[in-house]
């Protein structure tokens, strides 16, 4: 009875993993969906257009600014004046109005050249934005590419599994004959079965990881968890990555060691602005103002002028109890530590690659090794097989045969999907994933 229930859990999910009609996706189409969709990647995207609208002439400081102005005052007061002959003048509730209003500009000539670092900030901010994007782009389809060869790897075990549990259940029917006509006990039958049910059991753990990874890629695709997909049946491999190339692109393209440098640019140009603050700031100011005024009480009654006002302002940083020798101690620090980030970045990056590439001449190998094997492997299951049918081998013999075939096969599966990784990671270190 568990025997049955096991099969037709296998046979739905068989159908389920089969499914007429569902798209063939490659790993290239993978990435194209995931560049467009995935939300670190938009995000990524929006800063760099946040930095790119950032870097202007105004945010600099380069250009003037004109503001207009409008001020009316009202007063009311109890007024009383003496003058000068000895006549007081007394009024209460005396109204005293002052309007202006007019159209004033100021403009930042001379800053100690501090203005033109800040340029050049914002211009090395949008590199980095830039740099940004690419390392979040090398990552997200780095973790594609990942997940989607780890979806092939589960679909070749699951059809590696599928053949055994034919044989399985060959061997179980074979077994129920052999002792229908008394030439087998009753405990070869229960063997059978033990045996056949444990595959069973394997291919239902094996087909829920695969509907798991299935989500997983959705997921990072950033499309309904529930879309159905096939994957390709073969991953190829490629075998000529040489390790000076990778040596010579990760100076090039290492999105890492890139922020690096351009984080040593940006404490640079921080340190040029805390210099600029020794030399005198010099501005322009310029307007055009109208003015009424009204007293209820005075000599003048009401007045108004109008008229054009220019002139220069200069300002020079004498002492500010020696804050700008610290500020400018701390930003030369700042640039000494970014070079020592660049040093520390570029040896562990050539460490990772190193080990990684190390790793990835090992399964190559592994790869032609296991591929031998497992012809072996199922050369020997085979004639195994011909040989229980025949009745010239124990069972256990057959099993121990069936399982060897099962272990080299999902050897052989892991050696391919850890080399492709492996492949994968050496091209994200090198900054050379096709995109």
């Amino acid at each position: 009875m568990k025997r049955n229930i096991l099969f037709k859990i296998a046979l739905l999910l068989a159908v389920a993993f089969n499914g007429y009609g569902q798209e063939v996706l490659t790993v290239e189409e993978a990435v194209q969906i995931a560049l467009k969709n995935n939300y670190d990647i938009k995000l990524a995207s929006n800063d760099l257009e946040v930095s790119k609208e950032n870097k202007s002439l105004a945010n600099a400081g380069m250009l003037p600014r004109i503001d207009g102005t409008f001020t009316q005052n009202n007063n009311i007061q109890n007024t009383k004046q003496t003058q000068s002959t000895g006549e007081v003048r007394e009024l209460n509730d005396a109204k005293n109005n002052n309007m202006t209003y007019g159209v004033n500009l100021g403009w930042t000539v001379f800053d100690g050249l501090k203005m033109f670092a800040r340029y050049d900030q914002l211009q090395t901010l949008e590199k980095q934005g830039e740099v940004q994007l690419k390392s979040t782009i090398l990552t997200k389809v780095s973790d594609v590419m990942t997940t989607y060869y780890d979806l092939v790897k589960q679909q070749q075990l699951i059809k590696a599994l599928d053949t055994t549990i034919v044989i399985s259940k060959q061997r179980l029917k074979l077994a129920e004959n052999r002792f229908s006509i008394g030439k087998a006990s009753k405990l070869e039958v229960l063997n059978a079965q033990v045996d056949m049910n444990q595959d069973l059991s394997n291919l239902l753990l094996l087909k829920q990881f695969f509907q798991i990874s299935k989500v997983n890629l959705n997921a990072l695709l950033a499309r309904d968890s529930a879309t159905d997909f096939k994957v390709e049946e073969e991953v190829t491999i490629d075998e000529n990555l040489q390790l000076q190339e990778l040596q010579d692109l990760v100076e090039k393209q290492n999105p890492q060691l890139q922020l690096a440098l351009i984080n040593k640019r940006v404490a640079e140009l921080d340190l040029k602005q805390v210099r600029a603050e020794r030399y005198p700031l010099v501005r322009l100011n310029s307007g055009y103002n109208f003015n009424k005024s009204e007293s209820s009480l005075g000599f003048v009654s009401q007045s108004s002028s109008n008229g054009f006002n220019y002139g220069v302002a200069a300002t020079l940083n004498i002492f500010n109890g020696f804050l700008q020798t610290k500020n400018e101690k701390i930003a030369k620090l700042q640039v000494d530590n970014s070079s020592l980030l660049i040093e520390q970045e570029r040896q562990s990056i050539s460490s990772e690659l190193h080990s990684t590439y190390q790793t990835y001449l090992t399964n190559v190998e592994l790869v032609k090794l296991e591929e031998h094997n497992e012809d072996i492997a199922k050369k020997n299951l085979e004639i195994t097989l011909e040989k229980f049918k025949l009745g010239s081998i124990p069972t256990i013999e057959f099993r121990n045969a069936q399982e060897n075939y099962i272990n080299v096969k999902a050897r052989n599966t892991s050696a391919k999907f850890q080399a492709k990784i492996s492949e994968v990671m050496l091209n994200e270190i090198a900054g050379n994933i096709k995109f």
